[in-house]
């Protein structure tokens, strides 16, 4: 038995065609494009901009994000043309099971869950810390914190300041400790019920809410402008004697490459967008456009973004203040008579947060739904509402994991294990479709990736050398995810593979 029989495409196109027995085919070109928005505009821009400035990049952070956009330009591509090849739900899942046969499927599907469930993990302690900030800290830390952080008084640059960390140094005095992160499990539960009751009523939420975060975006851009400090912004590279930022990934180029790392957190959602192929009602000529519609439109919002975030404050102060509530620290530190914009802002990240998980929660039980239909996974993962015509059990399931990371997991551990879950679909995606190319050349491509197997294999060397950048416990972690993840291929679904039928 083959660990890498494919399977037919003809049987996939089959499948994409049969809108009767499967999902239901609701969403516009233009709902699409809200809900790449939906899913990147987050977590990533809010939170890992700060990190990834105030920790290896500097003000270099903004070229830190053309690197990460480049990849995923490369990346977008290619999902593009297989999204309009091959319209069915499971995104980069269901391309490798066409390309490269059902043990790499497999692996691709399983790296999914660190990219779409994590991802929305993260996303929600994010959403916790935002909602706290807004209420100003009316939720005691106990019940909005996981038990791995903990509130310390701390000595910084001779200053002593309250700061939020999972380290607790010998000279820190703990003020408090979580125990569980309930406003991250109640917004996941939230969401979870939304999805359940239709994916159209999902797409009509989330393009409310990334009208209104975008909107809000540009008004910090355009405000925060005016008080951008040139200083800040000189040198442009953290030095390599700048105290703090002695080690190699820490400084200069080889800084802005692993914020580029960091940062692209802030793109994964544009290929969430190939997981609702199936829920589309015109996929072969709307995907590409949610696709790489919704990718332009971020990266360019992104790099304005940075440059008046590291303008704004010194990249020194997002290593000791702000962390996930950064933007907000940056307005009410240095943006004097704009308070009510801090407001604003916290507003708009709430329900861009609801958006990301939203997509993120959406993306995942529909590569469930796909690897379930394909045997190798349960079949409850594949059960549909008789009404709604959602994977209502899936989505029920994933809120008890999603949640449980939510609630117990700091977002510093689940944020770069998403980023290098993304970062290895899409190398494969890239591979794929120079395997289909040469494998299959005369099949129908509604959007053809432009200079293959050039652009293909730019994105695959951009990819891997963002993986190669994160952190090496990062990767370890990753390598154990995946060892599991084939534990469970050998002993269960191997077995129960549609393809071993006649």
């Amino acid at each position: 038995m083959s660990l890498f029989r494919k399977k037919s495409l003809d049987v996939l196109l089959a499948q994409a065609a049969d809108s009767n027995k499967g999902l239901k085919r609701t969403l516009s070109s233009g709902n699409l494009i809200a809900l790449g928005i939906g899913a990147i505009i987050g977590a990533g821009l809010f939170v890992r901009t700060a990190a990834a400035a105030g920790e290896h990049a500097g003000p270099a952070v903004t070229i830190s994000f053309i690197i990460a956009a480049i990849g995923c330009a490369f990346a977008g591509l290619c999902y593009a043309e297989f999204a309009s090849m091959i319209p069915i739900a499971g995104s980069a899942y269901t391309y490798a099971y066409a390309t490269m046969g059902e043990l790499i499927a497999w692996i691709i599907g399983w790296a999914l869950v660190l990219e779409y469930a994590l991802g929305a993990a993260t996303v929600s302690s994010a959403w916790s810390e935002y909602l706290n900030e807004l209420l100003g800290g009316a939720i005691p830390y106990a019940w909005s914190h996981s038990p791995f952080e903990h509130l310390v008084r701390r000595v910084v640059d001779s200053h002593e300041i309250v700061m939020s960390s999972t380290k607790v140094l010998s000279s820190d005095i703990i003020v408090a400790s979580g125990v569980i992160n309930l406003p991250a499990l109640f917004i996941i539960l939230v969401l979870t019920l939304l999805l359940i009751k239709g994916t159209q009523e999902s797409a009509v939420v989330n393009s409310i809410i990334v009208v209104v975060k975008v909107a809000i975006v540009l008004v910090f851009i355009a405000i925060g402008w005016k008080f951008i400090n040139p200083a800040n912004h000189t040198p442009y590279f953290i030095p390599a004697d700048k105290p703090g930022y002695e080690g190699f990934w820490n400084h200069g180029w080889a800084g802005v490459l692993t914020g580029a790392g960091i940062v692209f957190f802030a793109f994964i959602g544009f290929d969430a967008v190939s997981t609702t192929a199936q829920e589309a009602k015109n996929p072969k000529r709307d995907m590409p456009i949610g696709i790489l519609g919704s990718l332009v439109i971020c990266t360019i919002l992104y790099i304005l973004f940075s440059y008046v975030l590291t303008g704004v404050a010194p990249y020194t102060d997002f290593v000791k203040a702000g962390k996930e509530a950064s933007v907000a620290y940056a307005i009410k530190t240095y943006m004097t008579g704009y308070s009510w914009l801090a407001t604003l802002i916290s507003i708009a990240i709430l329900a861009g947060f609801s958006s990301v998980m939203l997509v993120m929660l959406m993306g995942q039980s529909r590569v469930f739904y796909s690897m379930s239909n394909d045997g190798l996974l349960p079949k409850v993962f594949s059960d549909l509402h008789p009404k709604f015509r959602t994977p209502y059990k899936s989505n029920m399931i994933l809120f008890v994991f999603v949640g449980l990371f939510g609630a117990f997991v700091p977002e510093s551990v689940v944020g770069n294990l998403t980023s290098i879950g993304t970062l290895f679909a899409f190398v494969l995606v890239c591979a794929g479709v120079i395997i289909m190319r040469k494998n299959d050349p005369d099949r129908p491509r509604p959007f053809k990736t432009p200079l293959v197997p050039l652009v293909p294999i730019l994105g695959i060397i951009v990819c891997s050398a963002m993986i190669v950048g994160l952190p090496g416990s990062t990767l370890l972690i990753a390598l154990l995810w995946m060892i599991i993840g084939l534990v469970i291929y050998f002993t269960f679904s191997k077995k129960r593979s549609n393809l071993n039928k006649p």
